[in-house]
This record gives structure tokens, sequence and C-alpha cells, in this order.
């Protein structure tokens, strides 16, 4: 395949532009969660939720839970209530989509995202021919963005 065929450089053009249009609604729910995940350290977008649920009775000491404070625990009944922060549900949704793994559902959504962002990076190329200015200046653009995210991970 001729990197600088015209015929192929519009195809590009167009799938490029309407995956970007298809995928822009899944980009701006990836950027949102994203945004949110940053702060998942702090509780800037939590609330708090009182949690009451049964676990086993006569327990010795009260259960450890990662998150929570105000544990109350009655090992003669099992009744265990305690306070947490939580995301709002829609946002919580949001947030699990973003972390999802292979054993969840949501992991073909991340796959097929990845993949289309990968479509992106390499569609990019094919949209200007390689010996115009606007093509090298592209890839310096593009070294500059893999030496800032290196430079960024190692530090």
């Amino acid at each position: 395949m001729k990197l600088n065929n015209r015929k192929i450089s519009n195809q590009f053009r167009v799938l490029h532009r309407y995956l970007g249009f298809f995928l822009s609604g899944i980009m701006f729910m990836y950027a949102l969660t994203g945004i949110t995940l940053t702060y998942r350290d702090k509780e800037t977008f939590k609330t708090e939720v009182v949690i009451e649920r049964q676990i086993e009775k006569g327990l010795e000491s009260t259960p450890e839970i990662r998150g929570a404070k105000n544990i109350e625990y009655n090992s003669e009944t099992g009744d265990l209530k305690y306070i947490q922060m939580q995301p709002p549900k829609f946002l919580g949704m949001m947030e699990k989509m973003h972390k999802a793994t292979s054993s969840t559902p949501l992991f073909f959504l991340n796959i097929f995202f990845g993949v289309g962002l990968l479509f992106f990076v390499f569609s990019a190329y094919w949209m200007f021919l390689p010996e115009t200015d606007v093509f090298k200046k592209a890839l310096y653009f593009t070294l500059a963005g893999i030496v800032l995210s290196a430079l960024m991970i190692l530090v």
C-alpha cells in the first residue's frame, strides 16, 4: 500500500471522520470519568452513604472495611452498620465502565475504544501526504507527545 495514494488517503479521512463522530460520545464519558478518577483518593465527588447489612454472627472483633468509618457491629445478631464515601450512582457506574477488567462484560467497550483510538493514531498519518510540511510537523508533535508521556511516567 502506497502511503501517498490520494484514494487511500480520502478513504482514511472518511473512516476517521465517521468513527470520530461515533467515538466522540464514548470519549466524552471516558474523559469525565478520567477526571473524576484522578480525585479518587479524595472525597471531591463523593457523598456519605450509610450501609447496613447482615454478616456472620459471633465475630470476636469488629470487621475492618476499607474506607469505612463509624463501624458498628452487633456480634449477637450479625448486624453491621457503617458509613462509606461513594460517588453518586451514575458516576459510580461510569467509573466502573472506565475501570472494567477482562472478567466483566464492559471490557468489550474498553477494547473497542482502545482499538478505535489506535485507528485514529495511524489514520491521522494518511490524512496528509508524506512530502508536505504538515506531515513532517505531525511527526515532530507525535515524538513530543511520546517523550512527554515517557517523562511523566518516569517522574
